[in-house]
């Protein structure tokens, strides 16, 4: 009889590798590191030769056929991704931006100012939220027990009275833990204090339904498991909220009459306009809608379900080698990476990184093998045997001397 694991892995075949071919690297590579940046499709050639040729044949005519909208466009191609509706999501340049525009939206020297983040949170959230002390914020960060996950109930606990944002993400970027994110949002709400969910490494490999969450907000970029690339991450907000909130970190495009060039205080929009600023980033959002195409064609539903199937497979052979797996091996836990901890594992990555075997490394997680739904089984049972060959040959020494993450 075929293992129910190795039956679900084989259905899988026809249904999604079909889609392998419109990702060109991934017939010279072994392509694990799609939590870090997706492969390419071959449409965003196209799609930015289209760019090029308005550009060149229209000039700034150009922006007359759809440039001036493309902010919101693409919001909609991402929508359907984490549960949103159209016009629900305005575009910005990255995920430090959308989270800097909704600490705009609120005033720190007031009795509610604290902010309650996890030190697993990713460092450049971190880094933006400890500088609002600045403005008056008070930062509480919940230390986690260990590098995978953190205690949920002494995190809730720290949420209070006092609290204006709690900045959280759906899945930690080094374990790939699933956070339970519905009860720090109702917790959150009980309080009167404000969730901004992150879904980075969530969105285009685990299901996400903001709307059903109730959050406040939610960001996230394309880069990742999107498949999108560089330069295009989205803001959510919450429908009985966006015309409430007023960002102070705004700009022309957030006006109601942008082409009237008023001089003085701003008019804002009160639909997803009101949180844009300046002129749209237009070239990276020419780049992400292949992409955003060809997750919504594949479903979220279908790469989850080969998702765990093959972070399962790495698990299980991460552990049969007798290798740390800093990933919870519970797959409701679990999205779609799997941190593997080997001896050298900085120096292996280096030596797996030479041979074509694109993966990464972090301090406190290890090796991140990220398998998307364009991947073959077996890729995953031949990076980890390289894995094992390098340690075994001592074939990861000659990285030895480049250490330089320490």
């Amino acid at each position: 009889m075929i293992p129910a694991h190795l039956a679900l892995e084989s259905s899988f075949v026809d249904a999604l590798l079909k889609w392998r071919g419109e990702f060109p690297i991934l017939d010279r590579t072994t392509y694990m590191i799609s939590n870090s940046l997706g492969a390419m499709p071959r449409g965003v050639y196209d799609s930015m030769r289209a760019y090029a040729d308005s550009w060149a044949d229209r000039g700034v005519r150009a922006w007359e056929e759809g440039w001036w909208e493309m902010a919101i466009s693409v919001g909609d191609q991402i929508a359907p991704l984490i549960g949103a509706q159209p016009g629900e999501l305005s575009v910005h340049q990255n995920v430090t931006i959308t989270q800097a525009v909704i600490s705009s939206c609120f005033d720190f020297r007031g009795p509610r100012n604290k902010i309650v983040m996890v030190d697993l949170e990713f460092p450049s959230i971190q880094y933006f939220y400890h500088e609002q002390r600045r403005h008056g914020a008070r930062v509480e960060v919940v230390p986690a027990e260990d590098s995978i996950r953190f205690n949920l109930e002494k995190f809730l606990a720290a949420i209070d009275e006092t609290t204006l944002l709690v900045p959280i993400s759906l899945v930690l970027f080094r374990s790939s833990y699933i956070v339970n994110s519905r009860a720090i949002i109702e917790r959150a709400h009980r309080v009167g204090a404000h969730v901004v969910l992150d879904a980075f490494q969530a969105a285009g490999t685990v299901p996400v339904d903001v709307r059903s969450l109730g959050a406040d907000f939610a960001v996230g970029g394309v880069l990742k498991w999107l498949c999108g690339g560089p330069g295009v991450a989205y803001l959510y907000v919450r429908e009985d909220l966006r015309a409430k909130l007023k960002p102070s970190l705004t700009g022309w495009i957030a006006h109601r009459r942008p082409f009237a060039f008023e001089t003085g205080a701003i008019d804002p929009r009160e639909d997803s306009y009101r949180y844009l600023n300046g002129t749209p980033h237009i070239p990276a959002l020419f780049a992400c809608r292949p992409g955003l195409e060809i997750l919504n064609q594949v479903g979220i539903e279908a790469i989850r379900e080969k998702s765990v199937c093959m972070t399962s497979r790495l698990v299980r052979g991460a552990k049969s080698r007798g290798w740390q797996v800093n990933t919870p091996e519970n797959p409701a836990e679990r999205a779609g990476t799997v941190s593997v901890e080997c001896p050298h594992a900085y120096e292996v990555c280096r030596e797996l990184l030479a041979r074509e075997i694109l993966v990464d490394y972090r301090p406190k997680a290890g090796v991140r093998f990220s398998p998307h739904f364009y991947n073959r089984e077996d890729e995953c049972d031949f990076a980890l045997a390289e894995m094992e060959e390098i340690l075994k040959t001592g074939a990861w020494k000659k990285h030895a001397a480049t250490v330089t993450h320490a």
